[in-house]
């Protein structure tokens, strides 16, 4: 952060502090890439329009997920019931760069060809509308195509579930 000053340097520290101690909602968005499913878990997600319906699901440049995104047309967002700490370890821990994720979990072809993990929740598949480059993430801007059906969700993945894991990749 070349040619900051102490005041923007201290501001930036608080702000990551600030945001380390919510606790938002994780998922785990997949892609049909061209070497087959790819996914990982994203925190750095959020709906963004009311009208019409879009949301945001941004992904790490370094994360293979994301090469795997390039050439894609949608992506499928997963929300992850707490109790699923394999999924959360095998697509927030591992990297598609070394191991088949889908060979170690139960999963579909879903709408638009898009991997459905069978062990979420709940999910929607999302048309990428637009990419944005915002910092060290891509932005897809997704308009919503498929929604599973609507149920109480229960308990979910979240920030402080997460908070100890060791990532893939960094970010």
């Amino acid at each position: 952060m070349t040619g900051m000053s102490a005041p923007e340097n201290d501001a930036q520290a608080q702000f990551a502090s600030l945001m380390g101690q919510l606790d938002q909602p994780m998922y785990v968005v997949t892609v049909r890439g061209a070497d087959g499913p790819a996914g990982c878990l994203v925190g750095f997600a959020s709906q963004v329009s009311i009208d019409p319906p879009l949301f945001l699901a941004g992904l790490s440049e370094k994360n293979h997920t994301w090469r795997a995104s390039r050439p894609a047309s949608h992506l499928a967002v997963h929300i992850i019931p707490r109790a699923e700490d394999e999924l959360v370890h095998l697509f927030g821990e591992l990297t598609g760069d070394s191991i088949d994720k889908f060979a170690q979990c139960a999963w579909r072809d879903g709408p638009h060809g898009v991997p459905i993990l069978e062990r979420s929740a709940a999910w929607f598949v999302g048309e990428i509308l637009a990419r944005v480059t915002l910092g060290d993430h891509i932005g897809h801007v997704l308009l919503p195509v498929a929604v599973s059906r609507s149920r109480e969700l229960g308990r979910y993945v979240s920030f402080s579930d997460v908070r100890g894991l060791t990532p893939g990749h960094e970010a």
